[in-house]
């Protein structure tokens, strides 16, 4: 748990085989290809201008999304899971990943990148997330990071790595969760202490994330502990009000 930013927790000698994130339908991914495709995903956002300093818009909680959100962290950026559609007078906006259905809803400022996962974008120079991804170079380079580099906002409220790293460990501590422990994400992430308490908290320790849909047969207990505001079917929950503040 001696991570100082959150690049610190997808480096190369924390790849492996255990399982880091299961999705909604129930499928594993460990930690080689979480790591990897983390790396893939900062490689190809880079080609959209994405930087220090400037932020993205993450629409969806799934598998792609979370790689979104890592790709952008590895390259200083600031993430804002699912921004307001109209974006059109923030300056520091600078691309936007989302589902290839839904990214028309949303009105970009001058410049900025649009980045579809899913169905293959049928729009010119909207670039897709998916095939990209896949085809990137599966390495980054070394990084050093300031704790204070701006990594999640809603808009409102932003944590720094340092911020964000501190109170996950906090929840690591106050609810014991442990390696062997999967955290069922069951807030939107939209809400930068579900980021602290579902995402990177499990990676800390090497536990597992679960990804949830919301569906009805999603309502079964899932693992050990749920980051959710209502009661949950896990036998343990955290609360995400007050997380990061």
């Amino acid at each position: 748990m001696n991570a100082a930013t959150v690049d610190d927790l997808l480096a190369r000698e924390r790849r492996g085989d255990r399982t880091a994130l299961v999705d909604a339908t129930g499928r594993e991914y460990d930690r080689h290809w979480l790591c990897t495709s983390s790396w893939k995903a900062g490689n190809f956002l880079r080609h959209s201008g994405v930087r220090e300093g400037v932020t993205v818009g993450v629409v969806g909680e799934g598998p792609l999304s979370l790689l979104a959100f890592f790709g952008t962290t590895l390259l200083e950026a600031t993430t804002q899971f699912d921004p307001p559609t109209d974006l059109a007078d923030d300056e520091r906006f600078r691309a936007l990943v989302a589902p290839t259905d839904e990214g028309g809803a949303y009105e970009l400022p001058p410049g900025a990148q649009r980045v579809y996962y899913g169905d293959k974008p049928d729009e010119p120079g909207v670039h897709h997330f998916d095939a990209g991804l896949w085809s990137e170079n599966p390495s980054f380079p070394p990084l050093s990071v300031d704790p204070e580099t701006a990594l999640v906002t809603d808009g409102e409220r932003t944590l720094t790595h340092g911020e964000a790293l501190e109170a996950a460990r906090g929840v690591v501590e106050e609810h014991d969760l442990e390696a062997d422990d999967r955290v069922v994400v069951r807030a939107p992430l939209s809400n930068p202490g579900t980021v602290v308490a579902g995402v990177l908290a499990p990676l800390l320790i090497e536990g597992t994330i679960v990804l949830t849909d919301g569906t009805e047969s999603d309502h079964e207990k899932r693992g050990e502990v749920a980051v959710s505001s209502d009661p949950a079917p896990e036998p343990a929950r955290i609360g995400v009000e007050g997380i990061g503040y």
